[in-house]
């Protein structure tokens, strides 16, 4: 089939692939043009640049996808699809149009559920235990098309966005193939979306920091939501402390605790945020509501470390409290 793609991260990389290997004549590759990125601010090429170019595909990264020259373009080249995976633009009507079968698009959530920018960040910040993909054909909404596959992803509770968006990646690339494959036979036709709809933005700095006065499951899934990226932040001593592993007392401190003295290093004033005791896995902290055993962590500037490596090496003590 005459495809033209449209991505830019890496969570489109393998559907490119998958299409490439398939056999599907890529017409062009379509992706956000470089970006300054580093200490340096050297311009930095998107992951789905480097993957079309090691396929010998053709790639146009124009900042605007709604010029006259970019259309006329799109209808030159005649394509039967227009695959949209994580592109970052939103096309216009007069772009839609222009495919015979239409655009259609592959969005890491299962639809109408986490909209947006940013669905398996949020699918993981809310404690969902299943997300998945969704393939649909593209209207002039936000991830509002009708849909033609769904695949369900079971969730964990200490998964990280970053093991569910790799493990999404490849299931994107997957039922990308058997999408087209079953619409191009007209065995598959779009369902219009029905149940409740929800948003997934951007993050933001704000939704970054720690607030210790929530519930503990609340906290850790907002530090695995956030990991790999952003990361989740807190203070300690009055400095930016980004936390980037933690489990619930309640379900994994078991095995952590290999000295029984360990237990009677408590606060006798429990408060949020406090350090209440130190063990063999970390630190363990008050919060709203339960206690939240943080394991790795990163001080501005330094590496990702234990947990019990830092705060010991800064001479913690036991009733301190991080978030100031």
């Amino acid at each position: 089939m005459r495809i033209i793609f449209m991505g830019t991260p890496d969570f489109a990389v393998p559907s490119l692939e998958y299409l490439f290997k398939e056999g599907h004549e890529i017409l062009t590759v379509f992706t956000q043009p470089d970006r300054p990125a580093g200490r340096g601010k050297q311009p930095r090429k998107s992951p789905v640049k480097v993957a079309a170019q090691k396929l010998g595909l053709t790639i146009r990264q124009p900042g605007q996808i709604n010029t006259p020259e970019i259309i006329e373009l799109l209808k030159s080249l005649q394509p039967e699809l227009i695959i949209v995976v994580a592109y970052g633009k939103k096309l216009p009507p007069e772009i839609l149009k222009i495919p015979e079968k239409g655009c259609l698009n592959v969005h890491a959530s299962l639809l109408p559920a986490y909209r947006g920018a940013a669905p398996i960040h949020w699918a993981i910040i809310n404690g969902e235990t299943q997300t998945g993909i969704t393939t649909m054909l593209m209207d002039e909404g936000l991830d509002t098309g009708d849909i033609l596959l769904k695949k369900v992803f079971p969730v964990s509770g200490e998964a990280t966005t970053g093991e569910v968006h790799d493990a999404l990646a490849e299931i994107g690339g997957e039922l990308l193939l058997e999408t087209i494959a079953a619409y191009s036979r007209g065995d598959l036709k779009g369902v219009a979306q029905t149940g409740e709809s929800s948003y997934a933005p951007l993050l933001k700095r704000e939704h970054e920091w720690l607030d210790w006065s929530r519930k503990a499951v609340e906290l850790h899934n907002q530090i695995r939501g956030l990991n790999p990226w952003p990361g989740a932040v807190t203070k300690y001593k009055g400095e930016n402390l980004k936390i980037w592993q933690s489990s619930l007392v309640s379900q994994a401190l078991a095995g952590d605790i290999s000295n029984p003295e360990d237990l009677a290093q408590e606060s006798p004033a429990r408060e949020f945020g406090q350090v209440l005791r130190i063990v063999d896995g970390g630190i363990i902290i008050g919060t709203g509501e339960g206690e939240l055993l943080l394991r790795q962590v990163q001080p501005a500037g330094k590496r990702i470390m234990p947990a019990r490596d830092f705060f010991l090496g800064r001479h913690g003590q036991i009733g301190e409290k991080l978030g100031i």
